[in-house]
């Protein structure tokens, strides 16, 4: 799709990163999700960043209350939202004021000049106004009265005054989507989809959104329209997505690799409650979702699925994992499997409920009673949640234990095109349920043992009611074979190891670890969840510019991978850039006896590129 409108007067660029910034209420999430659509089918690269409150409603017009939504799109492969905007549009004062900095000097400003009012600027903090004091000079300024627009050509529809003030976002989405040269259809069919049964709604929206786009071509703005070429993608069918989308997704795609149903037992959590609602979607693939009453419920009952011959699964958050504590190490106890997935954010308590961190690992890997061993997977990217899922299936059934799924807020938001892969490459995920009795006891007679174990050292997976294997399960500690109730001593001993080295032996069916850059370097970064795309861009830089930098990137953190160990023996220095203050480093450290030097970052942002490449010049010194 093109716009019709001329574009002669278009300078193109190979990328631009825009800001969108104003109240919770003024829709400036929507407003980026709709510019990203329309970039993505136009056949950008692209990468997002929704920044927005904790509460439902905050305070209007403070700094406080500013939601944010950035997007960065080229004509190349991005890894990252940008660190710099080019470009901010600002809805109000507070927009402008908790935004502004964080825009590349020199960079354009978008502003609704009707918001600036005396009591929306003494809001923001503002003594005087920014666009008629000087303050701004140093940016190149758009000025609209977007408001006033917006309400004048809503006027005729019979849209009363309040009500289309609220379509002024889609004011500002034409008047950017003229400016940065986007398609018109996409955002105009969309709003017919999503607003069909009002009609006033949709009249209102287009009616704002042409506005916008026809102040661009009236108001002299020419020399300021950039376009973005679309990118060089590999051949395929493309969508835009984020991370909870594909988490779900390669929820549902495990469960038909391995032709069991998925029950999703959860409790509603930010960031992790859209997974929730997109399975609850797809019931046509056997997919079964329970809204629990609490977080203990939610694991109790997805551990009863695992049990009854279903792929349980729960969702949460770091304070949901908590909770959930107890019922984690029931399932270590029974070997079934169970996938556990833990949406991170700012901590500690409710600490930062809409903002990123990854700070949740040393409770995955020990936030349980006794010794409760689970593996650990992280994904790296909102498209690489579809594969870690699928691999996080894989492990609980093969090896017959929970497994913890980390993402974290970025990747659950964030967006990116992912290229939909052909299933026919997907491997299926194999399945045996015990159907026979399994051992000959002393008497000769054929019994069921639920504790004898295969070559992985899996137990059995007896759905109740096959006949003849009837068993015993609970949380006291088991006999070994029997699984009967065993309060001896060395047999305690022997199952507490035992079930350690079964999670161990995991490492076994782990694919070796490659490095990226440049592998003769003396610099190893060693990075694991959504520091993948900072860390790619930041290496990329330094060896592009001469520095030699290698790079690893950890989906497996228990059991790890076989071939890690002898890679960071052989660099002079190793860096752990994370979201916490050190968590992956100290494993390092511990596992392997390597000087892995932590390179943190815990503001409920993710890293730039910038700043990534800075942390690693310093801390290579």
């Amino acid at each position: 799709m093109t716009n019709t409108a001329d574009r002669s007067d278009v300078r193109e660029v190979e990328r631009i990163i825009i800001r969108f910034a104003g109240d919770s209420g003024d829709g400036m999430q929507l407003t980026g999700d709709r510019f990203t659509s329309a970039s993505a089918l136009f056949g950008n690269d692209l990468a997002t960043l929704p920044e927005f409150p904790a509460e439902i409603r905050a305070p209007a017009g403070t700094l406080a209350g500013v939601s944010a939504f950035q997007v960065h799109i080229s004509d190349h492969d991005i890894t990252t939202p940008g660190d710099a905007p080019n470009v901010l549009v600002a809805m109000n004062p507070a927009a402008l004021k908790a935004d502004l900095p964080k825009v590349e000097p020199g960079g354009t400003v978008i502003v609704n000049t009707d918001a600036f009012e005396e009591r929306n600027l003494a809001k923001a903090g503002y003594e005087t106004n920014p666009i008629e004091d000087g303050s701004l000079d140093g940016y190149t300024m758009i000025t609209s009265p977007m408001t006033s627009l917006t309400k004048e050509v809503c006027k005729d529809l019979g849209v009363k005054p309040r009500d289309a003030e609220r379509s002024k976002n889609f004011f500002a989405l034409g008047l950017v989507s003229w400016l940065y040269s986007r398609p018109e259809e996409p955002t105009m069919l969309w709003i017919e989809e999503k607003f069909g049964d009002k009609e006033l709604v949709v009249a209102a929206n287009k009616a704002a959104y042409k506005a916008g786009h026809a102040f661009g071509e009236t108001a002299e703005l020419s020399a300021s329209r950039l376009a973005v070429r679309p990118a060089k993608l590999e051949p395929g069918t493309y969508t835009n997505i984020n991370g909870n989308t594909a988490l779900s997704w390669g929820l549902v795609a495990g469960s038909q690799l391995a032709g069991l149903p998925i029950f999703l037992g959860s409790y509603p959590i930010t960031p992790a409650s859209d997974i929730l609602h997109e399975l609850a979607k797809h019931k046509n693939f056997g997919v079964r979702t329970f809204q629990a009453e609490d977080e203990i419920a939610a694991v109790g009952s997805a551990l009863g699925a695992a049990y009854g011959g279903h792929i349980g699964i729960t969702t949460t958050s770091g304070p949901g994992i908590a909770l959930k504590g107890e019922t984690l190490g029931l399932a270590v106890s029974l070997e079934l499997p169970l996938v556990v997935i833990d949406i991170q954010r700012g901590g500690p308590s409710t600490g930062l409920p809409t903002k990123t961190e990854a700070a949740d690992l040393m409770m995955a890997m020990y936030g349980r009673h006794g010794e409760a061993p689970m593996p650990i997977v992280a994904a790296s990217s909102p498209s690489d949640c579809f594969d870690t899922a699928i691999e996080a299936i894989r492990l609980a059934i093969r090896y017959r234990t929970p497994v913890m799924l980390l993402s974290d807020g970025y990747l659950a938001n964030g967006t990116e095109p992912w290229c939909l892969p052909d299933v026919s490459s997907l491997k299926d995920i194999p399945v045996e349920f015990a159907s026979r009795t399994n051992h000959t006891n002393a008497d000769g007679e054929d019994v069921f043992m639920p504790y004898v174990r295969n070559d992985d050292m899996a137990r059995p997976w007896a759905v109740p009611g096959t006949d003849g294997l009837m068993h015993r399960i609970g949380g006291i500690e088991k006999e070994d074979g029997t699984g009967n109730i065993s309060y001896d001593p060395e047999n305690h001993g022997f199952m507490v190891e035992l079930r350690d080295e079964r999670i161990r032996k995991i490492a076994e069916s782990i694919p070796p670890l490659e490095i990226s850059g440049d592998p003769d370097a003396d610099i190893l970064v060693v990075g694991w969840g959504s520091t993948w795309g900072s860390i790619a861009a930041a290496t990329g830089r330094l060896n592009r510019a001469g520095t030699p930098v290698a790079q690893i990137h950890l989906r497996h953190l228990h059991p790890f991978a076989p071939n890690l160990g002898e890679i960071l023996a052989r660099y002079k220095h190793v860096l752990v850039p994370e979201m916490n203050l050190g968590q992956l480093s100290r494993l390092l450290r511990a596992e392997f006896l390597v000087d892995a030097k932590s390179i943190s970052k815990v503001t409920g942002q993710p890293f730039t590129a910038a700043e990534m490449v800075n942390n690693i010049m310093e801390a290579a010194r």
